[in-house]
């Protein structure tokens, strides 16, 4: 966040209400899709979306509480994981819809303005980022690509050892040589499930015009069983999205214990939002 948190006694301006704060989706260019697509979606909480204007540029906006989306409010919804996927799914929607109908760069999940007024302000500041970056992703999409471990599968899937049981000392050894052998297949699962990903790297090259590695998930944000060995985004042109998605999921074929998940065609959510946040005055995620 680039600026001082929402106080009281800021009065928000054009465009919102009292009490209330502008909640910004999406940046794309200034085409009349956009404004029939404002007409009839909703937003955060069910609001009523509108379009604001600024140096040829176009946002999608919807007023939201001023307490609850201040830094401090924002703090408070993020730490609910419920009202975070709410929000988020709001969020999606409302772009996803609109990417369906032109290329727009989505904005960073809870940015807010404390009214149109600064929302248009930063559509003619960032003019030119926003339409270098428009150029570059138009025809383009987001696939998602991430590498679970779970050695405890591979485990399930391999053979029994043999069922011999020495006595005395002899039982001791063959504990820790056990032992030894869970370590060194543990090890060998990682082992495949970074190569895996290094493989869906290279599969890219030459299709992707971009790639983004992101931090891998961990505890509820991740889905799957195993560990999130690799959270990798990929900027696909549209045309070569299905065939790529085929392939990088026949990757994990045959690897026990390693598996990939492939999202997307989406948004290019992973490759747009480094400039668009620039200047919000509330606390969102960046």
């Amino acid at each position: 966040m680039n600026a001082a948190p929402n106080s009281p006694d800021r009065v928000p301006g054009t465009g919102a209400g009292a009490g209330e704060m502008s909640y910004v989706y999406a940046v794309g260019r200034e085409v009349p899709a956009l404004d029939g697509l404002a007409a009839r979606l909703p937003g955060v909480d069910g609001r009523p979306l509108r379009s604001v204007g600024g140096g040829g540029l176009c946002a999608l906006v919807s007023p939201v509480p001023a307490d609850t989306f201040s830094e401090q409010g924002l703090t408070a919804q993020m730490e609910d994981l419920d009202r975070l996927e709410a929000v988020a799914r709001a969020h999606h929607a409302v772009v996803d819809a609109v990417f369906a109908e032109t290329s727009v760069l989505p904005m960073r999940l809870a940015t807010v303005y404390l009214d149109d007024t600064r929302v248009a302000d930063m559509l003619v500041r960032q003019r030119s980022e926003f339409q270098e970056l428009l150029g570059r992703l138009e025809g383009h999409v987001e696939l998602g690509v991430k590498v679970y471990a779970d050695p405890r599968t591979a485990a399930a899937t391999a053979p029994a050892p043999a069922s011999a049981t020495p006595s005395g000392g002899g039982a001791g050894r063959a504990y820790l040589r056990q032992r030894q052998a869970q370590q060194r297949d543990s090890q060998d699962v990682y082992r495949a499930a970074s190569e895996l990903a290094a493989r869906a790297a290279r599969l890219a090259e030459g299709v992707a015009a971009s790639r983004a590695v992101h931090r891998p998930q961990q505890g509820q944000l991740a889905v799957r069983a195993g560990v999130n060995v690799a959270n990798e985004a990929y900027l696909v042109p549209r045309e070569h999205a299905a065939r790529l998605h085929r392939a990088f999921s026949a990757l994990a074929e045959g690897a026990p214990g390693v598996s990939i998940e492939v999202t997307g065609p989406w948004a290019p959510y992973s490759f747009a939002t480094a400039v668009v946040a620039e200047g919000a005055d509330g606390g969102g995620p960046r």
